[in-house]
């Protein structure tokens, strides 16, 4: 139980943050939420002669002002809350269980009526903008779903596809800055077309023999990474004669028969 002196110091704390909080809405002109339109806080009388990117930048001021406003009155409606309940002589426990709130606990959020285990404000929102109904994963909403993996062209795919014509970005706004504007979009070094990467340089006919390659980037990065871990593959060495088994002549089978 909280003792006389430790709830006139919690007390004396609790009115100084309201009238700190009332200060800071009346000097504010409570963000000037109280007048009709956003305009008049600014000395605009229309939205006219205005720029689209400078009503995006005052939209966003005025989100910002409503978020800030609210954030004042919760704060205040909590620290009213918690001297209503010293005048009740309910404060120190909490609203939900009723067991004694740490004082620790306490002199760091004074105008708290809960323990931490029921504290109404470890609810997190999973709610998402409206303009998001519209959109499919992976942009739209959560996908957590693996096991669902759509393999289609999506929206992610459409995105990389445009990008690569170029974005507003620059090398050096990357973590980690590429050498040429080729690379800095999404997964720029995603195989377009094929799997594996000696798909993009090695064909062979429709019975799967004459095998050609064919010399491009790809196939001389492809020898430089096999001469530096000194490996004839990408999954490991060959044997001496390369024998691949179903590429071979069945001429000795054909003329058993």
């Amino acid at each position: 139980m909280l003792s006389t002196e430790k709830l006139a110091e919690l007390r004396l704390q609790l009115l100084q943050e309201k009238n700190e909080v009332e200060n800071n809405l009346k000097q504010n002109d409570h963000f000037g939420l109280e007048r009709g339109f956003y305009h008049e806080s600014m000395g605009e009388l229309s939205s006219y002669d205005n720029h689209p990117a400078d009503e995006g930048t005052d939209l966003f001021e005025r989100e910002k002002d409503i978020a800030l406003k609210e954030h004042y009155e919760l704060q205040l409606r909590n620290i009213n809350h918690a001297l209503e309940a010293m005048e009740k002589g309910s404060y120190g426990k909490c609203e939900v269980c009723g067991k004694e709130i740490p004082i620790e606990r306490l002199e760091a959020l004074p105008n708290t009526t809960f323990c931490k285990e029921h504290s109404p404000d470890q609810f997190v929102s999973h709610e998402r903008p409206i303009e998001e109904g519209v959109l499919m994963p992976p942009w739209g909403k959560f996908d957590m779903d693996d096991k669902n993996e759509d393999v289609a062209f999506d929206a992610e795919d459409s995105w990389q596809a445009v990008a690569e014509w170029g974005t507003s970005e620059t090398p050096s706004d990357l973590a980690f800055p590429q050498d040429s504007y080729n690379d800095i979009y999404i997964e720029a070094d995603e195989n377009i077309g094929y799997v594996e990467d000696f798909e993009n340089f090695v064909g062979n006919d429709m019975y799967g023999k004459n095998i050609k390659v064919y010399p491009n980037p790809q196939h001389e990065h492809y020898e430089a990474a096999l001469d530096e871990e000194g490996i004839m593959t990408s999954f490991g060495d060959l044997p001496a004669f390369e024998h691949d088994a179903y590429v071979d002549n069945n001429d000795k089978n054909e003329r058993d028969i």
